[in-house]
């Protein structure tokens, strides 16, 4: 059965030319999907009913798993069956006509602009790995991009000069985001002094920032990074990658900025998805209203 995984990741990097990061939770989804069923005695796919798969679901939300972890499993066993019919590699598909669980609309946790300040400040500028955090966390928070996203850029894809950096999102969809003066300020200041000193003698890397061996940061890195800054800025929300992503959509929607904009510098290709940034943006203001309003309270 893992022959036929491997055909089919093979065909979405190929064909669909899907990223790399989507590519490995397609198969990490998969994996884990076959494991099941094996312990059930099952050594072929033409073997697998639709009680199969919905006992796989089960599992997973009876190990506790969030309901969107649930849902991608769904679509990831489902587009697996749909692509093995379709290659006549199987005759029938189980997931046929089953429903996709329906997804818990949680709002995005976001930072005050008081807390984005302090996380800011956190890192020491004075040393390499300070500075590259500094010029990081400050270009996350002025463009909104994906960790995915900061960690594939390359030096060539800042332009200071005109104050714009370009992205590779996903899908391999490119598009350029404006870069604020304070961010551009970090980056130039980086570059020019702080990420030469991490390159070591790896001077043809392209990798516009580096971790500890001279090569790439990884999300793994990143993730330890922002961690580490948020416990040093005294921040007692839980924080994610994703955080200065939500918080810079939020904070430019609460000050006024277009929809539209938002959805364009976000890469999101449906508007809806950029739209629960307004439902964030009003559960704000109730809660401002409800606490600044001399009558609210009576």
């Amino acid at each position: 059965m893992k022959k036929q995984l491997l055909i089919f990741i093979q065909y979405l990097s190929v064909e669909k030319g899907l990223a790399q990061n989507t590519l490995e939770s397609y198969e990490r989804d998969l994996t884990q999907y076959i494991a099941f069923i094996e312990k059930s005695g099952i050594t072929a796919f033409n073997d697998t009913k639709k009680s199969n798969i919905q006992s796989y679901l089960l599992q997973l939300k009876k190990l506790g798993r969030a309901s969107s972890t649930v849902t991608r499993n769904m679509v990831s066993i489902r587009s697996f069956y749909q692509f093995m019919v379709r290659e006549r590699l199987l005759d029938l598909d189980p997931s046929l006509n089953m429903e996709t669980p329906r997804l818990d609309k949680r709002l995005p946790k976001v930072l005050s602009i008081q807390e984005v300040e302090a996380l800011l400040e956190a890192p020491e500028t004075t040393t390499p790995h300070g500075m590259r955090d500094k010029a990081m966390l400050e270009l996350l928070y002025a463009t909104g991009m994906r960790v995915s996203e900061l960690i594939s850029l390359n030096a060539g894809h800042v332009n200071l000069g005109m104050g714009f950096v370009r992205c590779i999102g996903k899908g391999s969809k490119e598009r350029i985001i404006p870069l604020g003066r304070i961010a551009a300020k970090w980056l130039h200041e980086y570059i020019q002094r702080m990420r030469p000193k991490l390159l070591k003698e790896l001077k043809a890397d392209d990798a516009l920032f580096i971790n500890h061996l001279g090569t790439r940061l990884t999300r793994q890195g990143f993730w330890k990074i922002i961690k580490k800054h948020g416990r040093e800025a005294k921040i007692l929300k839980e924080i994610t990658p994703h955080t200065l992503r939500h918080s810079f959509a939020t904070h430019l929607l609460d000050n006024g900025a277009d929809l539209r904009a938002v959805q364009e510098m976000l890469g999101h290709a449906d508007i809806s998805t950029t739209q629960i940034y307004t439902h964030v943006s009003k559960t704000r203001m109730k809660e401002v209203y409800n606490r600044t309003h001399p009558r609210a309270k009576i």
